[in-house]
């Protein structure tokens, strides 16, 4: 099968990005993957790993030939990244994204890239690590990738994209971009932030009992400390960007914990198993879409 895209540039050298650079030479090594990093001890790593086939000195430079420019920097960062590159482009060339916003992210690629085609994408994907070593081939494989064109985009333009991730592993699924925003707060934007809420709270604790809450933590723990690990600017700019959505599922999840708080204080031990059971079934369910699994990384090799 021809891959849909013939050069792909690669704008940012992270987890997601040094990860796509991997995923295509392994699953389409005949395409040619350039790419750049702001951070120039980035670039010296990722030419020392061998990430793509040239790494460049500037973003215009990266994407001077290419057919497909993702960029895969913050979101906050997204319109001065395609601003930065916007002369530079062919005028064949689409540009896609991996943020998880996607109605400011369209806003600011369409400020910056007039008369570009655009259409933004989101692979629900990743861990806790960032970095160009950090990243690995199969990152995406049986992992969904959200397509969330503008009205008006290209046909032809979103059905390359979309062939582009499945190329590489991903199901896709295509959303309006102020849809995505509203599942992605509830399914990963506020899990995030409430792990960064217990963590801090587990710190503050930490003074107090004389590090016992670290030294004795148990697996839930460590789960939300995994998650509290994330990149601090990503997420940063993530609640700043997808504010309205994170707020609204953060009031509907503050409800909610008043339900348990009551439960618990009255003895209500129905009402805490009947919510316990439902929540029991939910993680099942993703289990058996295959969208978790025991082993590390979701049970993927690092490629």
């Amino acid at each position: 099968m021809t891959p849909p895209f013939a050069q792909v540039a690669v704008i940012g050298l992270g987890l997601i990005g040094s990860s796509i650079a991997r995923a295509v030479k392994a699953a389409t090594p005949d395409v040619r993957v350039t790419g750049f990093d702001a951070d120039a001890g980035v670039r010296e790593t990722a030419r020392r790993i061998a990430l793509c086939d040239a790494v460049a000195e500037s973003a215009g430079e990266a994407v001077a030939a290419a057919d497909l420019v993702i960029l895969c920097v913050p979101v906050g960062a997204m319109g001065a990244a395609a601003a930065s590159l916007a002369d530079h482009l062919p005028a064949h060339a689409v540009v896609s994204d991996v943020g998880s916003c996607k109605a400011s992210v369209a806003d600011a690629l369409r400020a910056a890239l007039p008369g570009v085609e655009v259409v933004p994408a989101h692979p629900v994907a990743g861990t806790e690590q960032s970095g160009p070593e950090a990243g690995f081939a199969t990152l995406f494989h049986r992992r969904w990738c959200i397509v969330t064109p503008p009205e008006g985009a290209d046909a032809g333009a979103v059905a390359r994209v979309e062939a582009f991730w499945r190329s590489l592993g991903a199901e896709v699924e295509t959303m309006a971009p102020d849809h995505h925003d509203r599942v992605l707060a509830v399914t990963s934007h506020l899990p995030h932030l409430i792990a960064y809420t217990i963590v801090g709270t587990a710190s503050d604790l930490e003074e107090v009992t004389q590090s016992e809450v670290i030294k004795f933590s148990a697996g839930g723990f460590r789960d939300f400390t995994r998650i509290a690990a994330s990149d601090p600017t990503m997420w940063r700019d993530v609640f700043l960007s997808n504010r309205e959505a994170v707020l609204e599922m953060l009031q509907r999840f503050s409800e909610d914990l008043s339900q348990l708080q009551r439960a618990i204080r009255w003895g209500d031990g129905d009402a805490l198993f009947r919510h316990f059971t439902q929540t029991r079934a939910i993680r099942r369910g993703i289990v058996e879409q295959g969208q978790d699994d025991a082993a590390p990384d979701f049970g993927r090799t690092h490629e």
